[in-house]
């Protein structure tokens, strides 16, 4: 279980380092809000996983100074993809947890895909991008 919480943590820091891109290139108010409200969610739940893996003992990488985005972010229609690039991976995160916990830890997980695959859905709506959801939230593409 603790690669998959290394991992889940590696994908909401790398979330984290997206919405601070993502949010300089959008111009709606209400876009920006979003970002900086999906942003907080992700480092709140970065610092419950710290929290998590210092509880039970277990050492990750660092993160990196900087992250290497999947494609270039210069204008608002980037940035909302890669909104929704970072939401479906967030998603896969998590949902590599599901068959490795139990009780309260298999619900928190589930929970954290559900709000990130949401999250995703309401960027593709934004973005007017179809379909808006996936068939199966978190399964790799």
């Amino acid at each position: 279980m603790t690669e998959q919480l290394a991992a889940a943590l590696a994908a909401e820091e790398a979330a984290i380092y997206a919405y601070g891109v993502i949010g300089v290139h959008l111009t709606d108010a209400d876009e920006v809000s979003r970002a900086r409200a999906c942003e907080l969610e992700h480092r709140r739940r970065r610092d419950e996983l710290v929290d998590r893996l210092d509880r039970i003992q277990a050492s990750t990488a660092p993160a990196p100074a900087a992250y290497q985005l999947p494609f270039e972010v210069t204008d608002r229609e980037s940035a909302l993809k890669l909104a929704v690039h970072v939401e479906d991976g967030v998603a896969q995160a998590w949902r590599a947890l599901l068959p490795v916990t139990e009780g309260a830890d298999r619900v928190d997980s589930l929970s954290y895909l559900t709000d990130s695959a949401v999250r995703a859905t309401r960027w593709r709506r934004i973005a007017e991008v179809t379909p808006l959801t996936m068939p199966f939230p978190g399964r790799p593409g």
